[in-house]
């Protein structure tokens, strides 16, 4: 047994792996060559260029302040690596060879290779390793910090490379493994010599010890990043067939619609396209026609994005629901989706769309009892009612009439009553004011959306103001959250986690910026407290299946649309492994480049 590794009798078995998992089952065995999914001879070469819309004002990705460039994270590697593209809730070693714990998760010890090393040569060691868990616990957000010191009370180190996490006793084991495995590592030397903080804003930047290290930097125009020749751990198998470019630029853009025409005249080489207007009108220029520039949609196996109308529940007037539900009627998604978005999505209702975490009528069997098992917390009717679903609209109009009486009584009822100016007032006869946040640099489609919605809700007799701010002020009033409403996102979930918490706990409400509603909910809290302690897949996904319920009948956001698919276009000089992995469209991870073809497209004069 290894220093500082003496398990008592409670702690029961030890565990020694290659990889992590919660229920400790791995698809990858200790001796596996690579990822099923990758092609493990691909060609290194080339580049990849993609764009970015709005400006950086620095390369440290950790700022509270200001703006971070584009995969500025890029350079740092953690303990384990990102789990494989094909199996979700796994992790395998990367700067660790090894690790070990009990079966009761108590702690975890990490053995860390020693051939690791920073890109100016220096070694990782578990030094390194304790000096980040702790800057992140200082200089970090607030909401991770104060997430992470309930869950781990030391760190110790056990010798250049060997470092033990103590987990505090009688709280789930949940996200904490995994956790402390994916800590970003800086050096320890680099920080103390340069005197740098991790929540300032800065050009410099530490050495990172992964596959990629900055190249160049045009500040608000460019990034480049250059694959580092000298790597340590080009040849570990978890990195088989990736990072297989020999650089990868990002060319900045004030807005999408100079972004695309840049893209058409070949100034960088792949696009994800989210704009419906564009992706069925504009991918017909002439580039297409000769097969130069590839169309192409992908299968996505991950859970669409819970995007849509955020309402900010630090608001007094937004704790209303009768008011929420009124303003969610002005959304009208068919009619959005046939006049503006070519009906090319489909209705989102859940945080887990299509999936089987899904919830879906009105809670039966397992479930029920689950719910029924959290008590008062869980309102009567959610035992019985079926699970929200979005409304319904008329598509043939913008304003569905049915649908905007239905809003003018809740308004009433909210205590917001008309005028004889057609303008909404309460009691003290204050006029109903709200201000939806919108960055101009998603301008398009969605700002066109947006301004119909915004029509739709001043048809009540509301004063809602579209305020549209550029990128650098919508960052900063996004997390001071100074809005009423905002256009804005959660992540979707497959597992549980602590992570949960910061997107949806009340503990962290108030500062998360994981949080735009700033949801505090006793039930959702429960069900989340519930999940973490679920003692194997099934009730984890029953438990899961209520919080999608929860989170829907607490309604704190007006889902908008989704798609199954990605949508690509990319210079046909690159190739990725068929089929693609269900968790990850992995065009900067394993998708490579073909020179011959490159070349092909130098010589048409496509490409320069």
């Amino acid at each position: 047994m290894a220093r500082g590794q003496e398990a008592s009798a409670e702690e029961g078995e030890m565990i020694v792996s290659h990889g992590y998992s919660f229920y400790g089952d791995l698809k990858y065995p200790a001796d596996f060559e690579h990822y099923d999914y990758v092609n493990p001879d691909a060609p290194k070469g080339g580049e990849l260029s993609y764009a970015a819309l709005g400006t950086f004002d620095s390369m440290n990705p950790y700022t509270v302040k200001g703006r971070r460039g584009e995969l500025s994270w890029i350079m740092y590697e953690s303990l384990l690596g990102d789990g494989p593209a094909d199996a979700y809730g796994e992790a395998y070693g990367l700067l660790a060879e090894s690790l070990e714990y009990p079966a009761t998760k108590d702690w975890v010890i990490f053995h860390m290779r020693p051939e690791a090393k920073f890109s100016d040569g220096t070694p990782v060691t578990a030094e390194d390793v304790m000096f980040s868990h702790n800057l992140l616990l200082e200089q970090g957000l607030p909401s991770y910090a104060a997430a992470v010191k309930k869950r781990i009370p030391r760190v110790e180190v056990l010798d250049e490379h060997t470092i033990k996490f103590y987990f505090t006793p009688g709280i789930s084991r949940r996200s904490l493994i995994d956790q402390v495995g994916g800590v970003p590592v800086w050096s320890k030397k680099w920080f103390e010599e340069s005197g740098a903080r991790l929540d300032e804003s800065r050009m410099e930047t530490s050495p990172g010890s992964g596959p990629y290290m900055i190249d160049r930097i045009d500040v608000n125009r460019r990034i480049v990043y250059k694959r580092n020749p000298d790597y340590w751990g080009k040849d570990l198998a978890i990195n088989q067939g990736r990072h297989n470019f020999d650089s990868i630029r990002v060319e900045y853009f004030g807005d999408d619609t100079a972004s695309f025409e840049a893209f058409k005249a070949g100034e960088y080489t792949f696009r994800v396209e989210g704009d419906s207007k564009k992706w069925a009108t504009s991918y017909n220029f002439p580039k297409i026609q000769a097969g130069q520039v590839v169309k192409a949609e992908l299968p996505d196996g991950t859970p669409p994005t819970p995007s849509g109308i955020v309402f900010n529940l630090r608001r007094e007037v937004m704790q209303d629901k009768n008011l929420r539900e009124a303003l969610s009627l002005a959304f009208n998604f068919e009619w959005t989706n046939e006049s503006l978005q070519y009906n090319l999505f489909e209705q989102r209702a859940s945080f887990s769309q299509d999936t089987p975490l899904m919830a879906t009528g009105a809670p039966e069997g397992a479930e029920l009892e689950f719910l029924k098992s959290l008590g008062d917390v869980v309102p009567a009717e959610m035992l019985t009612e079926e699970a929200r679903m979005p409304h319904s609209s008329d598509g043939s109009r913008l304003t569905d009439r049915r649908n905007l009486r239905r809003a003018m009584k809740l308004l009433d009822e909210a205590g917001w009553p008309v005028g004889s100016d057609g303008v909404r007032r309460n009691a003290d006869g204050k006029t109903l004011s709200l201000t939806l946040l919108f960055n101009t640099a998603a301008e398009g489609t969605l700002g066109a959306i947006l301004e119909n919605y915004v029509n739709n809700v001043q048809a009540m007799g509301i004063d809602i103001t579209l305020e549209k701010v550029d990128p650098a002020q919508y960052t900063l009033r996004e997390r001071e959250f100074d809005y009423d409403l905002v256009f804005d996102s959660y992540r979707p979930f497959l597992g549980t986690g602590t992570g949960l918490m910061q997107m949806y706990g009340s503990s962290e409400a108030a500062f998360s910026v994981f949080n735009p509603a700033g949801l505090a909910s006793p039930m959702v809290d429960a069900i989340i407290e519930a999940s973490l302690m679920a003692e194997n897949a099934e009730e984890e996904e029953t438990s899961l299946r209520a919080l999608d319920r929860a989170l829907r009948f607490e309604f704190f956001m007006i889902p908008v649309w989704y798609k199954a698919d990605y949508w690509v276009s990319y210079y046909d000089q690159y190739g990725y492994p068929e089929p693609l992995p269900p968790y990850d469209l992995g065009y900067l991870d394993f998708w490579w480049y073909d020179a011959e073809k490159a070349e092909a497209l130098k010589t048409a004069g496509a490409l320069r």
